[in-house]
């Protein structure tokens, strides 16, 4: 029984230790961090900012021309960016920085994409048995898209030896959902160094 205490304590010491060696330290979210040079939140956000920039401020004859032309203001719905870089880039964050900034910026409308609009719909078919007449929501109101934005993020990697190159290229495309015609193209690239 002694030596089994002994084993026990042995071992918790041993735990104890490896857990003291971490050091965590809280930074201000907007801090640039890039510890392995892959994909990160400080790429993401840099990258939508860009885009979101050059799509409503530089170039937003698009926005200008369907106000003309329909005298409201558009309706974008955020579709897919697909991952088609060798490693995992959860493309979440980014859509959502998308889609706060066009929402904020109040010059278009955003639309739930397919799947969040399914949890709405849901919840709507719910509704007409379980709400009060007064308070549930009826069917055929929602707002269509008048455009979608898709995109890709691409990556090429060169490495020798200790050093890396990561070259990374988002695509956007903003294309109207009634005539299938691109009216935007955004891209941006980022590269970084690696040394190991």
């Amino acid at each position: 029984m002694k030596k089994l205490i002994i084993a026990f304590t042995a071992v918790g010491i041993l735990l104890s230790s490896n857990c003291g060696n971490r050091k965590i330290e809280r930074v201000d979210p907007n801090t640039i961090t890039d510890i392995s040079g892959k994909w990160n939140d400080s790429d993401s956000k840099m990258v939508s900012q860009e885009m979101i920039n050059d799509a409503l401020v530089v170039n937003r004859n698009w926005i200008a021309q369907f106000e003309s032309a329909r005298n409201r203001k558009p309706v974008v719905i955020i579709g897919s960016v697909r991952n088609k870089t060798s490693e995992y880039i959860d493309a979440t964050m980014f859509i959502k920085h998308m889609e706060i900034a066009f929402i904020n910026g109040g010059s278009v409308s955003v639309v739930q994409s397919a799947d969040e609009r399914n949890q709405v719909r849901d919840e709507r078919n719910d509704q007409q048995t379980f709400a009060s007449e007064e308070t549930k929501k009826r069917w055929g109101l929602e707002k269509g898209a008048d455009f979608m934005m898709n995109g890709v993020i691409t990556s090429i990697v060169d490495e020798y030896k200790n050093r890396k190159s990561i070259a990374y290229q988002v695509n956007l495309e903003l294309t109207n959902l009634e005539t299938n015609e691109k009216v935007w193209i955004g891209q941006k690239q980022i590269k970084k160094l690696v040394k190991n």
